[in-house]
């Protein structure tokens, strides 16, 4: 079983459900749970676990170099490219490396077999692990603009042979690319949102790419519920969304995420619901 946690807005405790969601499946003896960061941006999983030895290994896309002796500037290469990650210009072809989404059309279409490719470092994989569970994340290098192709690295990487074990997804937030291509991997999307006008506002934009546009059945926890109104939840029962939890607005829980402890381990008390989360979601999916 593979779940994502996203949110239409950052700040609502996104990451905070997908810890407690990994380690409240650790309680599975037949495997261990697998979490995985795909908020690439800006990952903060391996904050909250006590992990073992981080491995790291470099993930980039493949971008065409043109051999300036076999080119003959004919700009078939540019013609072929819809994100303009290339041109002749005079007597040169230039690449954009950062534009390139490594679709490969140009080395495939040169006809004088001028074009090869060659890999751009755009971020790295991490790997680890703890008593609980298996951990790995994505990490966008500094100063890169495109995280789809970091995530859809690391997601190869650790579907294919994942087994039986539940498998945690921390989606970027928003409803954007790099969401998109977190959540479309998974069985069941748990929506995280807030009691507030912009948490509603950002929770019906999510919901509008997740089941309308992608039709991945999801469910939505509350987080700080008591702070605002109802109308989230108001919103959810015309949309036939699920409410899965409402975690409310509690100091303690503030003061153990700063301390960087995980929810369920500083208050057991949390450990249940999320276990109760879980048996829903897995009711929902058989």
């Amino acid at each position: 079983m593979v779940i994502a946690v996203a949110s239409g807005k950052g700040g609502t405790g996104k990451t905070t459900v997908a810890v407690s969601l990994a380690l409240a499946a650790s309680n599975d003896a037949d495997a261990r749970p697998l979490l995985l960061d795909c908020d690439v941006e800006e990952p903060n999983c391996a904050l909250f676990l006590d992990l073992d030895r981080i491995t790291r290994k470099p993930t980039g896309v493949l971008v065409p170099e043109v051999d300036p002796v076999k080119c003959d500037l004919c700009g078939r290469c540019a013609e072929v490219c819809v994100w303009k990650a290339i041109a002749v210009a005079g007597e040169k072809v230039l690449v954009f490396r950062d534009l390139c989404h490594g679709c490969g059309s140009c080395t495939l279409m040169c006809p004088r077999g001028a074009i090869h490719e060659i890999m751009h470092e755009t971020g790295s994989i991490e790997e680890s692990s703890n008593r609980s569970v298996d951990y790995a994340g994505g990490v966008l290098n500094v100063g890169q603009v495109m995280a789809v192709p970091v995530i859809s690295a690391l997601l190869d990487g650790h579907l294919r042979d994942r087994g039986k074990r539940t498998v945690i997804l921390d989606s970027s937030p928003g409803s954007s690319c790099p969401m998109v291509e977190t959540v479309k991997a998974s069985d069941y999307v748990i929506l995280v949102t807030e009691p507030t006008p912009f948490g509603l506002h950002d929770l019906d934009a999510a919901v509008r790419v997740v089941t309308d546009q992608l039709h991945i059945p999801s469910g939505v926890i509350v987080n700080r519920d008591g702070t605002g109104n109802d109308d989230v939840i108001d919103f959810c029962r015309e949309r036939g969304l699920p409410v899965l939890a409402r975690i409310p607005m509690d100091r303690r829980i503030a003061e153990v995420l700063s301390e960087g402890k995980p929810l369920v381990r500083a208050l057991p008390e949390y450990m249940d619901l999320f276990r109760e989360i879980l048996a829903t979601i897995g009711e929902t999916t058989s």
